[in-house]
């Protein structure tokens, strides 16, 4: 443990983590006092907010339905204001593709031929201490160009480009507010892991960013209300004065994954708007968020399997074509969701199959209005690239679009009973499947786990548990009328639990604890990760 303490003695700056090669580069006396400043500016805020989650999901659990705010009508019908303009590398974002940070899968997304990188530090990222420092390490090397990597196979990767603009623009994304980061504590108090990963990242490279035609860009997830945008906007602003950047110099993309973040799009764009550069729909864990809202409300909130939950069921067209015409009002880009497949190459007919799949879900998107997509993995970029290529030809984006025949309508976002499909037995055993398997793989650093030919990140794992959770407490039946009950459901994790492929040093045991205590415990935990990073990270 090492301490940095400033003049004034009631700031005390305490780094808890284990050493971590190179760590001083990041952790520098002056990156740490910015943390320290962000810290003191918001840490009151952030818990306030946080509070008022707790409070709210209290309400909507007692029966009151999530509603377009009356108090923010004004801002909706104002039709005067639009976000900033486009920042250098976010014209064109037709393709986006996501990961974490480590070195390897750096360098593969930054050769992917993708227009954009999502570098993620959150739901495909471990936050253990190791990953949070080379994180960052990795991204200043990029910028830099100091960045290489060499397998234990000896295979070698390296840039094809050490020109910024050549290369996908990087686009940042934090962890989110809910997460602490307790290896460093301001005068015993844990950082915030949003404000960790944004400040080291803006601190060291927003400068550099500039000077190579980019700039310090972002996607804030888990959002849930425009005040929780607000806190951001002050961040940014806040941060760019510590620095001496120009006002909306930053850039952030908001991501859509929370049932009542939608009934707000609109007034989340106003509060970020000189710092706005759009909305994503984050299918996954939109889909987590309802099933997590609603737990409690009975049949008409029960889903039926993950594998049926598609972008065409009604209350997920209503979201995905109401956030197009909420970003194209205001002159902002609208990403669509992941294509999580991975191809397999040693099985063509299955992945040909599924590139067909891929290809019909990046036509839906680009269809509607959409400016871009995700993909997870480099092999995809080709498919979704020439469908947006089909749409867009030669201009970078569809904002223009307006989408005027789209009418914001809340039924239809609390549309879910109309989603087709039932509940089975193969679908109660996918999620103990997936659920034990990522948080596994999560508890060993690696929080994008490719199983069974998907790219599973914790939100599907968040999926996973909350719907066996909700099955059970709803008293719902599989298709062959089959109680979903606890103790079959114990029967079967048993069951599926023999099944893995065990292997020396794994940690499917803690695993199978963690996903017990949130799928089958009394109570139901926020997040699963909270407990899990706590008692193991």
């Amino acid at each position: 443990m090492t301490m940095l303490t400033e003049h004034r003695p009631t700031r005390e700056i305490t780094i808890a983590g284990p050493p971590v090669p190179r760590q001083e580069e990041i952790l520098t006396p002056g990156a740490l006092e910015f943390l320290a400043t962000l810290h003191n500016a918001f840490v009151g805020r952030r818990q306030e907010l946080l509070q008022a989650r707790q409070e709210r999901r209290v309400r909507i659990a007692n029966g009151v339905d999530p509603e377009f705010p009356a108090e923010t009508a004004a801002i909706r019908e104002d039709i005067s204001w639009t976000v900033a303009p486009f920042a250098p590398g976010l014209e064109d974002r037709r393709v986006e593709i996501t990961g974490p940070c480590d070195r390897k899968m750096t360098i593969n997304a930054l050769n992917s031929g993708a227009k954009c990188w999502l570098a993620d530090m959150e739901d495909s990222s471990t936050p253990s201490w190791s990953n949070v420092i080379n994180a960052q390490l990795n991204l200043g090397d990029v910028l830099t160009g100091g960045i290489d990597f060499t397998s234990d196979q000896g295979k070698s990767y390296r840039l094809n480009s050490q020109t910024l603009t050549d290369l996908p623009t990087i686009i940042v994304r934090p962890r989110g507010w809910h997460l602490a980061e307790r290896h460093l504590r301001v005068d015993g108090v844990p950082m915030s892991g949003a404000l960790v990963d944004f400040g080291l990242y803006f601190f060291h490279n927003a400068r550099r960013l500039i000077s190579q035609g980019r700039g310090p860009y972002f996607y804030l997830p888990k959002l849930e209300s425009r005040t929780e945008a607000r806190l951001w906007n002050d961040v940014f602003i806040l941060a760019q004065q510590e620095l001496g950047i120009p006002h909306g110099t930053i850039r952030a993309t908001v991501l859509i994954e929370t049932i009542t973040a939608a009934f707000e799009m609109e007034e989340i764009l106003y509060e970020l708007r000189h710092h706005s550069s759009g909305l994503n729909a984050g299918r996954w864990d939109y889909i987590f968020s309802v099933i997590k809202n609603f737990r409690d409300r009975g049949p008409r909130f029960v889903l039926p399997d993950r594998d049926r939950v598609t972008m065409t069921a009604p209350f997920m067209r209503a979201y995905t074509e109401q956030l197009v015409r909420v970003c194209h009002r205001r002159s902002a880009s609208a990403i669509g969701g992941m294509a999580a497949f991975i191809p397999n190459r040693r099985d063509p007919e299955a992945n040909a199959a599924a590139m067909a799949k891929v290809r019909a879900d990046k036509t839906r998107e680009a269809d509607d209005g959409f400016d871009g997509s995700w993909v997870a993995h480099p092999d995809l970029v080709p498919v979704a690239m020439e469908v947006f290529d089909e749409t867009l030809g030669g201009i970078p984006n569809q904002v223009e679009r307006l989408r005027e025949d789209v009418v914001p309508d809340a039924k239809a976002l609390l549309n879910i009973s109309a989603t087709e499909g039932s509940i089975t037995e193969t679908g109660v055993r996918a999620n103990i499947e997936v659920g034990i398997r990522y948080i596994e793989s999560w508890l060993r650093g690696n929080g994008a786990a490719a199983i069974n030919n998907l790219m599973e990140d914790a939100a599907t794992a968040e999926i996973s548990r909350s719907q066996i959770w909700q099955w059970i407490r709803s008293e719902s039946h599989t298709d062959s009328g089959r109680a979903i009950t606890h103790e079959w459901v114990t029967e079967l994790l048993a069951d599926e639990f023999a099944k893995l492929d065990r292997f020396a040093g794994d940690r499917f045991d803690d695993a199978r604890e963690i996903f017990t205590e949130c799928a089958l415990g009394e109570e139901y935990p926020t997040f699963l990760t909270l407990a899990a990073y706590s008692r193991y990270l």
